[in-house]
């Protein structure tokens, strides 16, 4: 199974981290009744600009497999849940929500 990591501007659908395109550590884990991302990213310009849009972020999750159709799941980023701690490197992102879907059953 492959699994992607991909997180958005919720607005204008901008992709500021994708991991299908540069690899970095992430991990997901439950938090109450949510979800808790952290990223190892590098200080720079992309972080500023997710920062920036810290309160428009959707959160992405594709688990592509062999034998069965892609699986997405699309969570909701919580206000005022993403931080970035510039001396460890390690983006944080708190989810509240999520729906998953099977992308295939709504094309046209």
């Amino acid at each position: 199974m492959k699994e992607t990591f991909l997180v958005k501007h919720a607005v204008g659908g901008r992709a500021f981290i994708d991991t299908g395109k540069e690899a970095l550590n992430y991990t997901v884990t439950p938090d109450g009744d949510g979800w808790l991302f952290t990223a190892e990213v590098a200080q720079g310009k992309a972080i500023e600009e997710l920062l920036a849009h810290k309160n428009e972020l959707n959160v992405f999750i594709f688990k592509e497999y062999e034998d069965q159709p892609t699986l997405k799941t699309w969570y909701y980023v919580k206000q005022g849940t993403v931080a970035y701690d510039a001396g460890k490197g390690i983006l944080t992102i708190g989810a509240q929500s999520s729906i998953e879907y099977y992308p295939h059953e709504y094309s046209v």
